[in-house]
């Protein structure tokens, strides 16, 4: 006999950054503790005035922010709600900031260059740049130099083993024998 299980269905868990109290999100989208918001009021983008704003082709800000964001925190093995949390807002507005639903304020970007530990200035360069200027970082230091030219002969184990070795380096673990 078959026996068919319901779907448990996954709640958002929040913290109230007026009490600090840490529940799962409500209908009403209130503390229950103190009774306010618990939504982040994202700002709204200021608008200039279209006599200032010149007539150009549409830009690809939004979406070089988001691949920026996006890669970034691929590259620092962070989750949206780790980043968030670092950032002090809810997962839902890095989300939307990944998707190009949402376009940071300059101090949201500042925030946001903060916790991914980068300059504001790599959150608006296009990927190709990007890309460009860190691999030129990394190579400017002999060791990585040196290294970079015998992980291309790595089979993908033998790739993933040594990321997780220098990975646990960097984190400053020490292995025990």
């Amino acid at each position: 006999m078959a026996t068919m299980m319901a779907p448990v269905e996954q709640r958002e868990v929040l913290r109230c950054d007026h009490c600090s109290l840490v529940q799962f999100r409500t209908v009403n989208s209130l503390c229950r503790r103190c009774h306010k918001s618990l939504e982040v009021e994202e700002p709204e983008p200021v608008v200039a005035p279209l006599a200032i704003v010149p007539q150009a082709a549409p830009s690809s800000d939004g979406l070089q922010v988001a691949s920026a964001v996006r890669d970034l925190r691929h590259v620092r093995n962070l989750s949206q709600r780790q980043l968030a949390a670092r950032m002090n807002v809810p997962r839902t507005y890095i989300s939307k900031i990944e998707n190009g639903k949402a376009m940071p304020t300059l101090s949201s970007l500042d925030r946001l260059a903060k916790a991914l530990q980068v300059d504001i200035s790599t959150l608006l360069r296009d990927p190709n740049t990007r890309h460009r200027d860190e691999t030129a970082v990394l190579m400017n230091d002999p060791f990585l130099a040196e290294i970079a030219a015998y992980v291309s002969e790595l089979d993908s184990l033998q790739r993933s083993i040594f990321l997780n070795h220098v990975r646990e380096l960097a984190a400053g673990r020490r292995r025990s024998a």
